[in-house]
């Protein structure tokens, strides 16, 4: 077992929603209470010592839709370049926090449960992994956690990519095999909304 400092939470809502339409999603109602809400919650009900929500497209009415988790934002100026910008003022907050590792949760990604952050911290605090993603019926999965030494390699990506490439090709990426089916949905359009079948 590794001796590991805290793990805090990044939640990625700053983007446009271009696919999603004229509305911003992350604001959409999803069980009468905005989408993003619910990823925020995840990252309240886990293990996770703290966690930071990173707005930009819309943020007054975004940082609204969170302020009752009480959790600190960040304000990305440059969210229009893409996730990977969002992704850097989130290595920059756990620097500043001192964590020892992050968990990027996506703020269109409302069906993960918070019993699935706290198996991606387990594995990261009792395996040999650096990087800790989910899998869901052999498929690759969100949030995924990185070890400080990755905060590099983070913060120098650019576009819309965020960190998939490390995942995909660091030896030391490790995967969980999770029962939530939550880590494969995002939502891009309404009827993926329409669809909600999970419980959190």
């Amino acid at each position: 077992m590794r001796e590991t400092g805290s793990v805090g939470g990044v939640v990625l809502a700053a983007g446009r929603s271009t696919r999603f339409g004229e509305a911003n999603k992350l604001l959409e109602p999803l069980r009468g209470t905005p989408l993003v809400s619910h990823v925020a919650r995840t990252a309240v009900d886990s293990s996770l010592c703290e966690a930071v929500v990173v707005v930009g497209h819309e943020s007054a009415a975004v940082t609204d839709a969170v302020d009752s988790f009480d959790l600190p934002t960040r304000y990305n100026d440059a969210y229009a370049e893409g996730q990977s910008t969002s992704v850097r003022l989130g290595v920059e907050f756990a620097r500043k926090a001192d964590w020892e590792a992050v968990v990027f949760l996506l703020g269109d990604m409302p069906f993960v449960h918070s019993g699935t952050v706290d198996q991606l911290l387990d594995e990261y605090r009792t395996g040999d992994g650096s990087i800790v993603a989910p899998r869901y019926d052999g498929k690759r999965g969100n949030p995924v956690l990185f070890d400080r030494q990755h905060f590099d390699a983070l913060a120098d990506v650019d576009g819309d990519r965020g960190g998939r490439e490390l995942v995909m090709e660091h030896d030391g990426t490790r995967f969980v095999d999770v029962e939530d089916p939550g880590v494969l949905r995002d939502v891009d359009s309404e009827s993926d909304l329409e669809r909600d079948t999970t419980e959190h």
